[in-house]
């Protein structure tokens, strides 16, 4: 990995330095224009809208529209004297709990390294965190931007999430609010069901992209020269207009046959209307075992019987 970052973290009186790794990458599949028929690269000029021609980096600035067609431009100098007093640190502000941070607010991770001799403080720093069981709140500057991250313990190694600034969240503004929808308790319970009966524990490795798999086959098979062929899958009919009852029901069938399936049964309460079913079940249940102790008293007289003529046989041949 490559540093993208170098600074310290001021954590009190104490400072500690630090390096900045990006603790993820994108997988996505990449490409690029081409002309269809020779593979050639596309290339884009950088042109002015106003008279045609093309524009070299150094005679590129910033625009900030006011709209009505007028542009305000900013130049390096106008921006070398913004305060940007965190251009080289992180500033830790407060410590935390984690559950009050929305992860809506979430939007890249880092890893911190020590650098140099600050491994010794970077450990205090970190255990103390997961002593706390707090996060930190800082601010960095990347890039030229301002941002409010957090610090917490990830591995053994202290991880920095950049956040979104409170009014970057929009607020949601959906018709479907202003409505009075009521939901029946029915439907609740079965919604539950449906929940109990597909619940798991998660683990990131179960799951994978199942798209970027196969257009990585389509690849492979071009370089390779081979055809891919793909299986037909059926369309399936598009499923009738059901209530949401039955609807919930079905899934829950189907989510009880997919564990049992799969060999890991559910833990979940069957549904309302089955349980309400149970008392008839300990009848029928019980007139069942009472079924084979009378049939096993039945057999049990049926021998004696049988046993008995037998005795009198001989008798009546000796006569």
């Amino acid at each position: 990995m490559r540093a993208i970052w170098k600074g310290a973290v001021s954590f009190g009186l104490v400072s500690i330095a630090v390096k900045l790794y990006s603790a993820t990458e994108e997988k996505d599949i990449r490409f690029h224009q081409v002309h269809r028929t020779d593979g050639g690269r596309i290339k884009y000029q950088r042109t002015c809208s106003v008279d045609g021609e093309v524009v070299s980096y150094d005679d590129i600035a910033k625009g900030y529209d006011i709209g009505g067609g007028e542009m305000v431009i900013l130049t390096d100098e106008d921006f070398a004297d913004l305060p940007l007093s965190t251009s080289r640190a992180i500033d830790v502000l407060e410590f935390v709990p984690a559950e009050q941070i929305d992860p809506i607010l979430f939007a890249k991770s880092y890893y911190l390294e020590p650098e140099g001799q600050a491994a010794k403080p970077y450990v205090l720093l970190r255990d103390a965190l997961r002593d706390a069981d707090r996060v930190a709140i800082v601010k960095i500057a990347i890039r030229q931007r301002e941002q409010l991250a957090t610090l917490r313990v990830r591995d053994d190694v202290l991880i920095l999430n950049t956040m979104m600034w409170p009014d970057e969240v929009r607020t949601p503004d959906f018709g479907f609010l202003d409505e009075d929808i009521e939901t029946r308790p029915a439907e609740l319970a079965m919604a539950s069901s449906l929940i109990d009966s597909m619940a798991g524990s998660f683990n990131a490795e179960d799951f994978t992209d199942n798209y970027r798999a196969a257009l990585q086959e389509v690849i492979d098979a071009k370089v390779e020269g081979r055809e891919v062929v793909q299986p037909e899958e059926a369309e399936e009919a598009p499923a009738a207009a059901i209530d949401l009852m039955a609807a919930l029901k079905a899934s829950v069938e189907r989510a009880r046959k997919a564990r049992s399936d799969s060999g890991t049964e559910s833990d979940a309460p069957a549904p309302a209307e089955k349980t309400a079913t149970a008392a008839p079940a300990k009848k029928s249940a019980a007139t069942k075992k009472a079924a084979p102790a009378k049939k096993a008293a039945t057999a049990k007289k049926a021998t004696t019987a049988r046993k008995s003529t037998s005795a009198e046989k001989p008798a009546k041949k000796s006569a």
